[in-house]
């Protein structure tokens, strides 16, 4: 039950009791009415008859009290419902606007990577030349017949000299990655060098993996490193043992989704 319709109750009630009250002494003063004469009786009537209309009337004033409490609230609650339907209507076509938007967005980014593996992903870096190894030396020692015996001879000296070539065992190897995504396959590593600062066109400067071409190799096959959930690197070493020349090399990774 409402506090409205309690309210009304609780007025009907008082108004019912001060009725029963008024009744109870007018029904008295009836009683004593009843010795006098008949004239009266009859004029004495017309209160009881006041009386009863006034509670008939708090009973029908309370429940329409009620009542139209009631219908109050129920139409409260109505528009309170309707404005929460509207509104819950409104947050279901925004979750579906952004769903719609997600799934848009995911059709771009998969058509625009599948579009960055068929013309490939680019890596250039610049290797410098070969340095070559410092080679130890120990000079021989001679002996003459004057000079004192070979067990008393002054210990010998090592001394170092520059090399003037490197060989591939010398070359450091160096190792350039390509990032693509981790559901993807590769379909192609093309492979480029050219000597640093030269305009040679990439086309004219392809190599094959595994090769040696003007001292310089490439490894024979690529490597795939994971690099989180999404992405994955495609990684190819290279080494270069020539200490005239720095050289420029490239690669180019296409992959299909």
């Amino acid at each position: 039950m409402s506090d409205g319709v309690l309210a009304a109750i609780i007025a009907a009630c008082a108004t019912v009791f001060a009725s029963v009250v008024q009744l109870r002494s007018s029904f008295a003063k009836e009683v004593a009415a009843r010795g006098m004469p008949s004239s009266s009786r009859r004029k004495s009537r017309l209160p009881f008859m006041v009386l009863c209309a006034m509670l008939g009337g708090a009973a029908v004033g309370g429940f329409a009290f009620s009542q139209w409490l009631t219908e109050h609230e129920r139409s409260v609650q109505n528009e309170l419902q309707r404005a929460l339907q509207e509104r819950i209507a409104t947050m279901s076509r925004t979750e579906s606007a952004l769903e719609q938007t997600r799934a848009t967005r995911a059709e771009i980014e998969a058509g625009l990577m599948r579009e960055i593996g068929m013309q490939g992903v680019v890596v250039v870096a610049t290797v410098g030349a070969c340095k070559p190894p410092i080679v130890m030396s120990t000079p021989a020692l001679t002996a003459s017949a004057g000079d004192a015996p070979a067990s008393t001879a002054a210990p010998s000296t090592t001394s170092s000299t520059p090399s003037s070539t490197c060989t591939e065992a010398d070359a450091s190897p160096f190792t350039m990655c390509a990032t693509i995504p981790a559901k993807a396959a590769v379909t192609d590593v093309e492979l480029f060098v050219r000597a640093a600062g030269s305009d040679t066109l990439w086309a004219n400067a392809r190599v094959t993996a595994g090769q040696e071409f003007e001292q310089a190799r490439f490894a024979e096959k690529p490597s795939e490193v994971e690099d989180g959930s999404t992405t994955k690197q495609v990684c190819q070493s290279f080494a270069q043992w020539s200490t005239e020349r720095a050289r420029t090399v490239r690669m180019l990774v296409r992959y299909g989704l």
